[in-house]
């Protein structure tokens, strides 16, 4: 590796927007890779050091750059819940169906870990699938549900996909459905929640019924 990758990826890591201009002002590569094959932006993007990833953005670094364990850019906005981080990448077109190593996009373990914020604005201001399901056999629903704690952060993150189109009874691969797993784990407000959006679900095909009589 150059010397002048090393000075690249050193200040994408600490966050030195000026020393990552500068690097790649003398030569270094924006794709650049260390011994775990993260790039610049994807160094940048694990700290939210969100000044140094505009300045590789605007330089054309790629939000789907992938590591020896398949996290890129975009994917680990997922993880940091950094919605200022996900909306500096928006630009650089990031794959919204790029999957990390368990078979899931950016929007699933921000379900997992309750980062509202982030599950809002992805949802309203990109295409992502809602139902993606990973290689669990588990959607951003069910990760919430399963690996969430119940308190309000999940709940608000079950409530927001619930409204952005989910199917509250897309099941696990062992045919368990979200309402089975809140129960099972006393989470009461989400169960409610499932509940009113199934009611939901069973209404429509009665609706359509009554409307073309």
């Amino acid at each position: 590796m150059s010397d002048r990758n090393r000075r690249l990826l050193a200040a994408a890591r600490r966050g030195d927007a000026h020393e990552v201009h500068a690097a790649l002002e003398a030569g270094a590569s924006v794709e650049a890779r260390d011994e775990e094959l993260r790039s610049p932006l994807l160094l940048a993007s694990l700290s939210s050091h969100v000044e140094a990833a505009r300045v590789l953005v605007a330089a054309g670094a790629d939000p789907d750059a992938q590591d020896r364990r398949h996290d890129s850019p975009w994917l680990v906005t997922g993880v940091t819940g950094s919605v200022e981080m996900m909306r500096t990448l928006l630009p650089a077109g990031p794959d919204l169906t790029l999957r990390n190593r368990f078979g899931g996009i950016s929007l699933i373990p921000a379900s997992e870990r309750g980062h509202v914020p982030y599950v809002r604005a992805v949802l309203r201001e990109t295409a992502v699938d809602v139902d993606h399901v990973n290689d669990l056999g588990w959607t951003a629903l069910l990760e919430a549900v399963i690996l969430g704690d119940g308190g309000r952060p999940h709940q608000e993150v079950v409530e927001l996909l619930l409204a952005a189109g989910a199917d509250p009874s897309l099941a696990d691969a062992d045919g368990v459905p979200p309402l089975h797993h809140a129960e099972r784990r006393g989470f009461t407000e989400i169960a409610a929640l499932l509940r009113a959006a199934l009611r939901t679900v069973d209404d429509v095909p009665s609706t359509t019924r009554t409307a073309n009589g």
